[in-house]
């Protein structure tokens, strides 16, 4: 049997599990996982990057244990942005020295924490941030291996919210302000400067934006080599994005062989951060139908799970199919998918031709696993949902649902 979600006759299944028996069972909204659909999309990057290249999952498309203890078994690397996603990858089995501690406002008790663990490497985003990483790692008796994220310049042809490689971005520093930098970073006997980084962007479907980037860190880090520099690695993030309307999609065969003609011979370890083309499409959203009205000539379709749940739509106007769990054999009809959140922002899809449903109906929204937990919210003081991981056609419950005792719990 196949992995991932399929049709057996009218409904649709996760690895073989009904999800409308996942409803049942766990009710909704709930977030179903793929197990197998997981191992497939990592094992795709691990042939197209052999070591010694290194994938380093990017946590913050879905930070669910269960899935990351999946990575972490895979002999997946962790990209972290925090120190609370730090702790995640280590309780999860990541080991120390193949996390990459990245994030533009990273706190001193996250730099602290993350050199008491010993992290692989920290990618730093300004110089002032080189000095205080020195500073503490000096206080710890440590030397510190980091990175020095730069921003070449390059649009990545993506919604402006997630291109973080534009001149006016507010990560890393001017690539032509690199080399300065580290001949500053010499004096600084407590950390060492081993790589170069960049990460452009996220939902990159052209790849000679990255193909630009990696071409640039290569010059740089020629650079760099040339100037005494013992460089370790070259790091050029995540971003490789996935085909939203389901169709066909960038495979990271394609990526390995751009960025392999750009960065030429380098004598370096490549590292790069994937998130949302590893969980995507590994994740629905199951919501139950409430019921349907018309308004100025639109026909809305109620259903429970919310922005709250799935903030995607509301803050990208982004594309997700959605479509019946049960296929029932109806006449389509054109309406606008629409939760229970009080804001007129709160929509999953709108003009879709779905069969009509009735009070009671499943839904599913695809391709949500990555940025969709994990973006989610109590607004409206709303639970946030249970997350399933079904594994060769067996469902477990990877998060339960939260009650009301859970929103006010840190309350005093």
């Amino acid at each position: 049997m196949p992995n991932g979600f399929f049709r057996v006759g009218g409904d649709l299944v996760c690895d073989g599990f009904p999800l409308a028996e996942a409803a049942e069972r766990f009710a909704t909204p709930l977030y179903v996982y793929s197990g197998g659909l997981l191992h497939e999309n990592y094992a795709a990057y691990a042939q197209a990057f052999p070591s010694p290249s290194r994938i380093c999952y990017a946590l913050k498309a879905n930070p669910l244990g269960a899935l990351l203890r999946i990575l972490a078994g895979l002999g997946a690397g962790a990209d972290i942005v925090s120190g609370g996603e730090l702790r995640a990858a280590l309780r999860s089995g990541f080991p120390a020295d193949r996390i990459v501690f990245a994030g533009v406002g990273k706190s001193d008790d996250e730099l602290r924490l993350g050199i008491e663990h010993g992290v692989g490497v920290v990618n730093v985003e300004s110089e002032a941030e080189i000095e205080r990483l020195a500073a503490l790692a000096a206080r710890a008796g440590r030397v510190v291996p980091f990175a020095l994220r730069v921003n070449p310049a390059i649009d990545p042809g993506s919604h402006p919210h997630i291109s973080t490689g534009l001149r006016q971005s507010k990560f890393g520093v001017a690539i032509a302000e690199a080399p300065g930098i580290a001949q500053r970073t010499k004096v600084l006997p407590a950390v060492r400067l081993v790589g170069v980084q960049s990460h452009i962007g996220s939902q990159i479907l052209d790849l000679e934006p990255l193909a630009e980037a990696a071409r640039a860190l290569a010059a740089l880090s020629r650079e760099l080599l040339a100037a005494g520099f013992a460089l370790e690695t070259i790091d050029l993030g995540g971003g490789l994005g996935v085909d939203y309307e389901g169709g066909g999609r960038v495979l990271p065969e394609a990526l390995a062989r751009t960025l392999g003609a750009a960065l030429g011979a380098l004598p370096l370890r490549l590292l790069i951060e994937p998130g949302r083309s590893l969980v995507a499409t590994a994740g629905v959203l199951v919501t139950r139908v409430l019921g349907e009205k018309e308004n100025g000539g639109r026909r809305f379709l109620v259903v429970d799970a919310g922005m709250n749940d799935f903030l995607r739509p509301a803050l990208y106007d982004a594309h997700h199919r959605v479509e019946s769990v049960v296929l029932r054999g109806l006449v389509p009809r054109l309406v606008d998918v629409v939760g229970p959140v009080c804001e007129s922002a709160d929509f999953l899809a709108r003009g879709r031709a779905l069969e009509s449903a009735l009070p009671g109906d499943l839904l599913a929204v695809r391709d949500v696993g990555a940025y969709g937990f994990s973006m989610s919210s109590q607004y409206n003081m709303r639970p946030r949902a249970a997350e399933v991981l079904v594994e060769e056609g067996v469902p477990r419950l990877a998060r339960r649902r939260e009650t009301f005792d859970d929103l006010v719990a840190t309350e005093v």
